[in-house]
């Protein structure tokens, strides 16, 4: 099958890389010096834990330049990126098309739908940490690599044959693949750990390191983790543990002095992701009727300081 990679930064890269590896038609949409380098020296991921991947030649282009229809979309990019992902998809995805939005942000397989009524777009969520080591350079520090996709609630399944091939070739690449009926769970449990994360280290400038001592910032970031699981019952969902006793027991094996992207991106004064990660979950709030202090304070916190 072809697979097209949107957004070949940590997500897209490491996902992308893998399966070039292991041999599928990949095809990577990437932009600027980026493009430029992995067109003339291929596309390198580094890591830790098995070495170099070098996916040379390998096929690169930007959205405006490709011109295939692909089998499965694998959505990576930023969730400001969205809109310009979906202007994609509505242009070369097909009837036939798996459209896997692997994002940071609860929910996005459900925003790009409503966009792509006639298109099949599925939801979904990784455990990665990979990030741009430079032009044509992929960083992956620790072996972690778990994918999970499913269907939403309702939703039609007719490409479900295609689903299940997908996760066989992505096991095959050697990334751990999970094709769930239980994807909103999945995608929350992991949400409630990146949102709190990246809200309560923007909240109190704080790194890995200042969530790992008992004080006020830890109650917060748990407070946080807690508010989003309430929300989650409140849909109707019921998770196999406690999601603060998770994400606390995440965030001390982290080593010290880690930031988020979304707190480089608003110190480098650009866009970030606090639309997704923290703006949505008071919607989400409101939605199910579920009161979010915590999430309230991070969010007048951003409209003071004008985050995007």
């Amino acid at each position: 099958m072809k697979f097209v990679i949107v957004g070949t930064g940590g997500t897209g890269g490491v996902l992308g890389a893998y399966l070039a590896h292991s041999g599928q038609d990949v095809t990577f949409i990437a932009r600027g010096e980026h493009l430029q380098a992995i067109r003339e020296h291929g596309l390198k991921l580094h890591m830790e834990h098995r070495g170099d991947i070098l996916i040379q030649p390998a096929k690169a282009c930007t959205m405006d330049d490709y011109r295939d229809t692909p089998d499965i979309m694998l959505v990576c990019v930023k969730y400001y990126g969205i809109r310009a992902a979906t202007d994609f998809a509505r242009r070369v995805a097909g009837p036939d098309t798996l459209i896997i939005p692997i994002l940071n942000i609860f929910g996005t397989g459900g925003v790009m739908q409503e966009q792509l009524p006639e298109l099949t777009v599925l939801d979904g969520c990784i455990y990665v940490f990979a990030k741009k080591g430079g032009p044509g350079l992929i960083l992956q520090p620790q072996s972690i690599l778990k994918v999970y996709f499913g269907f939403r609630p309702g939703q039609e399944q007719r490409l479900a044959d295609k689903a299940r091939e997908t996760e066989k070739i992505m096991q095959e690449a050697e990334i751990e693949t999970h094709f769930t009926p239980a994807i909103q769970r999945e995608a929350l449990t992991k949400f409630s750990f990146v949102s709190p994360m990246g809200a309560a280290g923007l909240y109190f400038d704080g790194k890995s390191d200042t969530f790992q001592k008992p004080g006020e910032a830890r109650d917060f970031f748990a407070g946080l983790v807690r508010e989003v699981q309430n929300i989650g019952e409140a849909m109707g969902l019921q998770f196999t543990e406690d999601l603060p006793t998770r994400s606390l027991r995440m965030m001390d094996g982290f080593a010290p002095g880690l930031t988020t992207s979304m707190q480089r991106d608003v110190a480098a004064g650009g866009t970030s992701e606090f639309a997704g990660l923290v703006e949505r979950v008071v919607k989400l709030g409101r939605q199910y009727h579920v009161s979010t202090p915590l999430y309230d304070k991070v969010a007048a916190f951003g409209r003071e300081h004008q985050i995007k």
